[in-house]
């Protein structure tokens, strides 16, 4: 996604964030891969740490490739 992202926004100047999401959101592949994209402006709290209890509760699917980089997570199951 984020090559089709770059080859996308190449050459244009990144002035805005609302330049940049525009750019993100009209990415497009020949295979039908289409991005949308909103810009998030809220403020998030930094530093808030999650238990391992907690990280192990995911849902979290690998991928056979790179599972360390290529993952889903799924809702959970209740």
């Amino acid at each position: 996604m984020f090559s089709y992202i770059s080859k996308n926004w190449r050459g244009r100047p990144l002035i805005s964030k609302e330049v940049v999401v525009s750019l993100i959101g009209a990415t497009k592949t020949s295979s039908g891969l289409e991005i949308m994209a909103t810009l998030d402006e809220n403020n998030y709290e930094a530093g808030i740490e999650i238990s391992d209890e907690e990280i192990q509760s995911l849902n979290i699917v690998g991928d056979p490739f790179h599972p360390e980089w290529n993952y889903t997570v799924l809702p959970q199951v209740r």
